[in-house]
């Protein structure tokens, strides 16, 4: 999400499920993925047919049905079931970033097959999926503070997640739709007006690239982002894609606003004033997430995001209707299974982060979730905002919240600088569990 001065931002890659508008699959709950129904099984130019456009030029990981050299990039990627020598993944790696054209230009190609490099080994089989009828909580802002700060406080005590409605008095009617749409449109832009875009480094605090830990994790997941630091230092707004520049500014400024609204339902859960967050610089640091996950053609195959964490105090997403966000919940029996986070038409979608679960001194639970890739005919579009404390530097401790810990209650974790934490983060992959193992006491 943030980033510690002069700082890469951390991010969550974040996040969302559902059921597709139509209906695109039926899904097979001993294993947790969407299979294909008989309509559906049509070769792969006919599903996208109406939505790629083929390069005059292949791309370097185009699905070759008789690979001849397996030391070749092309051919290494239509043999998904084979296990990639890490010599030849690094060349698989480096080929897709020179690309400059993600994971939407593998779908221009045509692929007709998920490529090795994006291959997860059995990858929605090791927790089960909900009982019907489990969903996440909702919490309404339009309820009387002290109702909705209980709700809120609960949410984020049994769950990590919540649906906001009703927040209508901060956010203009055509948001965050408009938002969505913008970024939408960026990833649908030609390949060589979106590779103009394309690099790792956050120049100007924006940067526009395909996973941002690609050359960390065993296996990248099926999607792009567009990435915005806001703050605790301003971007160069000129750095940020045109066709969606307003779009993102207007959005962050109202995430701004909801955020602000939360961390005050939520400090006032714990039990302290309702500016406790907000004077403890929360709202100070944060970092857009714009998240584009393209139509796959074998999505039980492959990941939109991997089962992880977000390690900030608060990230407010904007999902559209296509779904793929998962929440891990444990229910009171101790039974954890994954439990889709369908879009509710009207509502943002709230979590905890690690941040937050050590500042209230785990009375809120920062949980795992993922993207499922639920969709083979419509691209899934999200946009999450990281909302983290602003002040750094190496006098600047955080930890538990000092009115939070008692004898009777002992803190659960050490004080930090936010460049020990950021660094700790920096260390791992997006899916290791251990952040908060750093830090517990």
């Amino acid at each position: 999400m943030m980033r510690a001065s002069p700082a890469r931002p951390i991010t969550c890659g974040h996040l969302t499920v559902a059921e597709h508008r139509r209906s695109v699959g039926r899904l097979d709950t001993r294993r947790g993925f969407y299979q294909p129904r008989g309509k559906d099984k049509k070769s792969s130019r006919q599903l996208h047919g109406a939505h790629t456009a083929h390069p005059s030029r292949p791309h370097p990981l185009h699905t070759s049905p008789n690979p001849t050299d397996a030391r070749n990039p092309t051919a290494m990627a239509s043999s998904a079931a084979a296990a990639v020598p890490e010599s030849d993944r690094a060349a698989l790696v480096k080929a897709f970033d020179e690309s400059r054209t993600g994971v939407r230009g593998l779908v221009e190609s045509g692929v007709s097959t998920v490529p090795d490099l994006f291959v997860h080994p059995d990858p929605y089989a090791s927790v089960p999926l909900a009982p019907p009828g489990v969903s996440i909580p909702v919490v309404d802002l339009s309820l009387p503070a002290p109702v909705a700060a209980a709700a809120a406080a609960a949410a984020a005590r049994d769950w990590g997640f919540f649906h906001l409605v009703n927040y209508e008095a901060l956010v203009p009617a055509d948001y965050p739709a408009r938002a969505l749409a913008a970024v939408r449109a960026f990833n649908e832009l030609p390949a060589p007006e979106r590779s103009a875009h394309y690099g790792r480094a956050m120049g100007g605090g924006v940067s526009y690239s395909s996973n941002v830990d690609l050359y960390r994790s065993a296996a990248a997941s099926w999607r792009d982002t567009i990435q915005v630091g806001f703050g605790p230092t301003r971007p160069d707004t000129e750095r940020i894609p045109p066709v969606c520049r307003s779009e993102i500014l207007e959005w962050e400024a109202h995430t701004t606003a909801v955020a602000r609204a939360v961390m005050a339902l939520l400090s006032q859960g714990l039990g302290l004033s309702e500016a406790a967050l907000e004077e403890a610089s929360c709202l100070e640091g944060k970092v857009m997430v714009c998240h584009y996950y393209p139509v796959c053609p074998e999505p039980e195959r492959t990941m939109g995001l991997v089962p992880h964490t977000d390690p900030g105090v608060l990230t407010v997403l904007a999902q559209d209707g296509v779904g793929g966000l998962q929440v891990k919940h444990t229910n009171e029996d101790g039974e954890s299974y994954w439990v889709d986070a369908k879009p509710v038409p009207g509502a943002l979608v709230i979590n905890v982060g690690d941040l937050l679960q050590i500042m209230s001194n785990d009375k809120y639970t920062s949980v795992d979730h993922r993207v499922v890739m639920n969709s083979r005919e419509e691209a899934r579009v999200s946009i999450a905002v990281f909302f983290n404390p602003g002040k750094r530097g190496d006098s600047v401790f955080y930890g538990p919240l000092p009115e939070l810990v008692s004898s009777e209650n002992p803190a659960k974790y050490r004080s930090f600088t936010m460049s020990e934490f950021f660094g700790a983060f920096f260390k791992r992959d997006l899916a290791s569990k251990a952040l908060l193992d750093n830090f517990k006491l």
